[in-house]
């Protein structure tokens, strides 16, 4: 299919990973309809300022089933790429919202992309997350991407109850899916929740103010731009099944992010401070899925994402 004739529905669309899929594809020149609860446009404006008029923003809540079948048919939707989600930290202070948009709207998604599998046949891809793991599983989580999981959050519960929902979905109604399992993303336009931390450092450095990141230790980083380009692409791959892939990054201790940091900002030398506690996350997951699936992948390394990224905000400074 080509983009021109490609339609594509992004879920989520004012959320970091939201306007960074939606950039990517309005430069490609697909059609691209972004559905969110939200009516601030502050991160597509800062990602493609130029370009926020190539977009058509609808405003629906997926936890109502009806609004993503009026997004679905009144934009003849092609291609579904569902990134609404709440955090962590909102799972966490409010439970049952948490589950209702992260649970019960993926399930809406699926539901209405099978009431349409005539016109939808591009896999449903979705967005799951590291916090599928807990701290418990870091050697199953190194050693098979398919591995069981025991989640430290509700968060993490609630990716795991979709990556099954999913499964069903394709088990008893044939609707295939794929869905991602990011990490740390940091870069432009991260700036919500717990792992935004060394995005916010970057940003401090880049106007000469230190920062103090509240963890530490070894975690995986995906430039956000990555993990655009993956759902892309896994979205344009045929597909029949329900797979979930593990993203490929940098594993790095937060001392490397901070001594990236100073690189790209050497004026702020000593200021980048951290507290070295582990998430309760393995460091690193199994990976080979993904580019198995699409092809190869783009892995941004670290030094030179945080380069752009400071960069970026020293440009976008106001």
């Amino acid at each position: 299919m080509s983009a021109a004739s490609e339609r594509f529905l992004v879920t989520g669309v004012l959320g970091c990973l939201g306007a960074w899929t939606t950039r990517l594809l309005v430069e490609e020149g697909a059609d691209v309809v972004g559905l969110d609860l939200g009516d601030d446009p502050r991160r597509l404006r800062e990602l493609m300022p130029e370009q926020l008029g190539a977009v058509t923003l609808v405003q629906g809540d997926v936890t109502g089933l009806s609004a993503l079948e009026q997004a679905l048919d009144e934009h003849e939707i092609t291609n579904v790429i569902h990134l609404a989600a709440l955090q962590i930290p909102f799972c966490r202070e409010n439970p049952p919202l948490g589950a209702a948009v992260n649970v019960l709207g993926t399930v809406n998604v699926l539901e209405a992309v099978k009431r349409r599998l005539d016109r939808i046949s591009a896999p449903v891809v979705y967005a799951s997350s590291a916090a599928y793991f807990g701290e418990g599983d870091a050697a199953r989580a190194t050693s098979d991407e398919d591995a069981d999981s025991r989640p430290s959050t509700h968060y993490g519960v609630y990716k795991q109850a979709n990556e099954g929902n999913a499964r069903i979905y394709w088990q008893d109604e044939r609707v295939p899916s794929l869905g991602l399992r990011p990490y740390n993303v940091y870069g432009p336009a991260r700036d919500q929740g717990i792992t935004a931390e060394p995005t916010h450092a970057m940003k401090a450095a880049a106007g000469g103010r230190g920062y103090h990141i509240n963890y530490g230790g070894s975690v995986t980083y995906n430039h956000a731009a990555d993990v655009a380009r993956a759902l892309v692409a896994m979205s344009r791959t045929p597909f029949t099944g329900s797979a979930v892939f593990n993203m490929p990054g940098t594993v790095a201790h937060m001392s490397e992010v901070v001594a990236a940091i100073e690189a790209a900002a050497p004026d702020v030398a000593g200021e980048i401070t951290f507290d070295d506690v582990q998430l309760p996350l393995p460091p690193e997951m199994a990976t080979g899925g993904l580019a198995a699936a699409i092809g190869d992948v783009v892995v941004t390394p670290l030094a030179e994402g945080v380069r752009q990224t400071v960069e970026h905000y020293r440009r976008t400074a106001t």
